[in-house]
């Protein structure tokens, strides 16, 4: 099954996920912790912040690679490099859910609207939809979070994600005119 789920990417198709699956752990750490200095004292959900973010790389994938299952592929990527290498997450044996589900609903939402990250419009509801799930996934898998604060967390998740997608969108545009990506 794995063998023929693979048959469907080409190297270069692989090549740009593992890339930018690293990308996205790298960064989204990074811009993490500075996310958490402002998001910390105001009492707000810096993984729901800096959530656009992360989420742009598995849009990302599916924009460059033409494929929507590269959103699911690219977070399974990552969910190993950050179990393996233990870099950014103390979410133990939930990352494999935090960071693969995200992929899941970008996959989803693709195959519902018809699109693979092509416009503006399914690059912001493709990102915004990430963030949401990664969002609830962290917040009643982890956290444990109440009502209230879950859906404070889900509403900053939609807005950052919404903006991640239009950050998306404009990153495949450039590298698409670039002729850095065919």
């Amino acid at each position: 099954m794995t063998r023929k789920f693979l048959a469907g990417f080409s190297i270069f198709d692989l090549m740009i996920i593992a890339v930018l699956a690293a990308l996205g752990v790298a960064i989204g750490g990074f811009i993490g912790y500075f996310v958490r200095l402002i998001t910390g004292p105001l009492m707000l959900p810096g993984g729901a912040v800096a959530g656009g973010i992360y989420m742009l790389f598995l849009v990302l994938c599916v924009s460059l690679t033409g494929k929507k299952s590269a959103a699911f592929l690219c977070g399974l990527v990552q969910a190993i490099i950050v179990m393996i290498s233990g870099i950014v997450g103390n979410h133990g044996a939930m990352t494999i859910i935090t960071y693969t589900m995200p992929g899941v609903a970008i996959f989803l939402l693709f195959v519902l609207m018809r699109h693979k990250g092509c416009c503006k419009l399914c690059c912001f509801f493709g990102c915004m939809a990430a963030n949401l799930t990664g969002t609830f996934l962290v917040g009643w898998g982890v956290m444990a979070l109440p009502a209230v604060p879950m859906l404070l967390a889900l509403a900053i998740a939609a807005l950052s994600g919404g903006l991640g997608g239009l950050l998306t969108w404009s990153l495949a545009k450039q590298l698409k005119k670039l002729e850095v990506i065919k």
